[in-house]
């Protein structure tokens, strides 16, 4: 398994097959928002979406970034993991 990162995604490569997905783009200057999380039904149950959130929210921060979310995930993950009111778009300012 091999997690590659992009400009504003983040991919798992599994024996050279791409499996899941995880896109961020940059919807206005410094704001990052998660607009899709896919993860093939072979390998659901796993943990791989939540670990592609959790890979994409390290990004932005890194980036200096705000999370915002439209993917219902995405929106769920940052509620349990970082406390957000679940609304649309969600906007989780990083300090």
């Amino acid at each position: 398994m091999e997690y590659i990162t992009e400009s504003n995604r983040i991919s798992l490569i599994v024996e050279g097959e791409e499996v899941a997905e995880v896109t961020f783009p940059e919807t206005s200057r410094g704001v990052f928002t998660i607009t899709h999380t896919y993860v093939d039904d072979r390998m659901r149950g796993r943990g791989i979406a939540s670990e592609l959130v959790r890979r994409a929210v390290e990004e932005i921060e890194r980036r200096g970034g705000r999370v915002e979310a439209t993917c219902s995930y995405a929106l769920l993950w940052l509620a349990r993991n970082r406390g957000c009111e679940i609304t649309s778009p969600l906007s989780c300012p990083i300090p």
